[in-house]
């Protein structure tokens, strides 16, 4: 049976509508039932919050007028299955998802759940969707952090935006991504570093490791080398992104392509074609052909068509000087 703390803390969040903290409660509540050996019930008031939490959706709040423009909420809607990474990547994401949903239990024994992530990784191989899937998986808003903005419309405020975004952080349970993170992670030794610029990233670093919210923090970078050593320590887990191997391009040409997919497919010349581009481009590239495909009165995209479209994406990315 629930505690009489337990007990008091549902009734006070029920009646201060404080829904989250209701759930939060609710699962302890299980926690405690599955420690006194009763697991059926602990499985059925966890399975009564999950199906609450899918009903209700996430819930979006509305920003201080001083983060207007730095933040941008999202109420993602993509899943598990449309995303295309290596297994041993995806099993890493799915343990997020399975420790955030088992916390109470885990904090029962003194253990924190990783929600502190580092994704790094070119641009286009799924950082950002993966922010995406863990906010939709477990039914929060997702809040994307304008990094760039941030440094660039506030120098000399940085630091005070920073402490903002960190109360919304504690207060607002969500998944918070920081896009472009190394507009502020920068290395402190960097030899065009600015005194501003370390007062930045000594405040993130401090933010970060005094954080105790419930909420997903995420900072993704295209370009790790640049990121300040310190940084490292202070997320639970760091995910590293690559260009799409053969199996990874292929699932991804057939879940783009979907219906247009045709059933004789020459995969060796497109595999060819489409290597070194990123997961964005050879979307791109499938959405191109498909609309050629629709335009034309056609019912498959061809083989042929689908080199021409990830050719042209090839030929837009920029030369490399000699």
């Amino acid at each position: 049976m629930a505690t009489a703390e337990q007990l008091k803390a549902l009734i006070r969040s029920h009646l201060g509508d404080d829904q989250e903290r209701f759930y939060t409660i609710a699962l302890q509540v299980a926690a405690h039932e599955a420690q006194q050996g009763h697991g059926a019930l602990a499985h059925e008031i966890r399975e009564i919050v999950d199906k609450s939490r899918q009903e209700r959706g996430p819930r979006i709040v509305k920003f201080p007028v001083d983060l207007r423009g730095l933040v941008l909420a999202e109420e993602p809607d993509t899943t598990k299955q449309s995303i295309v990474m290596p297994e041993t990547l995806l099993f890493r994401m799915e343990r997020v998802i399975h420790e955030y949903r088992q916390q109470s239990k885990l904090k029962t024994h003194g253990l924190l759940h990783r929600r502190k992530l580092l994704l790094i990784g070119p641009p286009g191989t799924g950082k950002t969707m993966t922010a995406r899937v863990l906010a939709h998986e477990l039914r929060l808003p997702l809040y994307i952090v304008q990094v760039d903005k941030l440094v660039t419309k506030f120098m000399g405020e940085t630091s005070a935006k920073l402490r903002q975004i960190f109360d919304l952080i504690l207060q607002e349970p969500g998944v918070y991504l920081f896009d472009e993170f190394d507009a502020i992670g920068g290395a402190r030794t960097l030899e065009n570093d600015v005194g501003e610029m370390r007062r930045v990233l000594n405040a993130f670093l401090q933010f970060i490791e005094l954080d105790a919210s419930d909420s997903l923090i995420v900072a993704a970078t295209n370009s790790p080398t640049l990121l300040d050593r310190a940084l490292f320590r202070r997320f639970d887990d760091v995910l590293s992104y690559t260009l799409p191997e053969n199996k990874e391009r292929k699932r991804l040409i057939q879940n783009v392509l979907g219906a247009f997919f045709p059933l004789n497919f020459m995969w060796s010349a497109v595999l060819r074609e489409s290597k070194g581009l990123s997961h964005a481009e050879i979307d791109a590239a499938c959405c191109d052909a498909v609309k050629q495909t629709i335009l034309a009165d056609e019912t498959n995209v061809t083989g042929p068509l689908l080199r021409q479209m990830l050719a042209e994406r090839k030929g837009m990315q920029p030369k490399l000087r000699e």
